[in-house]
């Protein structure tokens, strides 16, 4: 895929839809992926390989990924979500090739997303990451609460840059800091990044922010400020954090791309297929259906 300016992680498949009340079909899933692909994402978070009784909405996993996993011939990167060795065993025999693992800077916030501490989570990732090298697979890590946290308030950014040091030296390519209950604001991420840039180089970044508070956008304009070039949202902003207490709220991938492209920074997102990719999961979440 061509380069751009910045590059835009859709986070809707997964983190939009994982705790949707309606169990969606594999085929209204599947289409969903194949508007975002066709807009012109070169990565999106399709799935997870979590325990299907943890996120119901998942348990279809390894089905999406089967009939996706051919949009990537054409360079698209689909990552999935790994809780644990088994999910990763899991996803491998289908042939993914890019996983994603998830911790915390809050302790309390781990725990009960979890139900390990941040030091039990890396002892979990460990094996993973071992099998990861050896088989060639790109492995994202995700530090969630990065801007605060539901049950123990600000966070410590050299918690942060801890937690995000530790996954980078352990072999994730890609570390995303989470804004999980959308507290973030444009000083608070300053204050984040710039600590964490002490040990992660800011081209291996991404911001993964909340529009709960609607300050998602200019977060992610001092974000691009500070040289960060990696971005994830949502198609139709939906989607959130079904462990954290008032997290709804992804940023829309159309507020973002409308906010690049408005300042001549190129995304190669085709804002069309990306509304008819909202427009469509809508309608699934709703029990209607596309027209032919």
């Amino acid at each position: 895929m061509a380069s751009h300016g910045i590059q835009i992680v859709e986070v809707g498949p997964r983190d939009g839809l994982q705790d949707a009340a309606k169990l969606l079909a594999v085929e209204d899933k599947v289409r969903f992926i194949e508007l975002l692909a066709q807009a012109g994402c070169p990565v999106i978070e399709a799935t997870s390989f979590v325990h299907p009784k943890r996120v119901p909405q998942m348990a279809d996993a390894e089905e999406v990924f089967a009939a996706t996993a051919h949009l990537q011939d054409d360079g698209l990167r689909l990552l999935v979500l790994v809780p644990n060795l088994r999910g990763y065993d899991r996803a491998c025999s289908v042939g993914v090739r890019n996983v994603a693992l998830f911790t915390a800077a809050s302790e309390t916030f781990n725990t009960k997303n979890t139900n390990a501490t941040i030091e039990e989570s890396m002892e979990r990732f460990l094996p993973i990451l071992e099998k990861a090298q050896a088989d060639g697979v790109w492995v994202r890590g995700y530090v969630s609460t990065a801007f605060g946290c539901p049950y123990e308030g600000p966070i410590d950014p050299k918690a942060v840059a801890e937690v995000a040091d530790r996954l980078y030296q352990a072999g994730c390519a890609e570390i995303a800091l989470g804004d999980t209950i959308g507290v973030g604001t444009p000083t608070r991420v300053r204050q984040v990044v710039s600590e964490v840039t002490r040990f992660v180089p800011v081209g291996n970044l991404a911001l993964h922010m909340h529009n709960t508070r609607g300050r998602a956008l200019a977060n992610i304009v001092v974000g691009h400020e500070m040289g960060i070039r990696i971005f994830d949202s949502s198609a139709g902003g939906i989607g959130g954090c079904p462990f954290a207490p008032g997290a709804p709220g992804n940023v829309s991938t159309e507020s973002v791309v409308e906010r690049f492209e408005a300042e001549g920074v190129s995304t190669g997102i085709d804002l069309g297929f990306i509304r008819a990719a909202a427009s469509h999961i809508d309608r699934a979440l709703l029990g209607e259906h596309d027209e032919d």
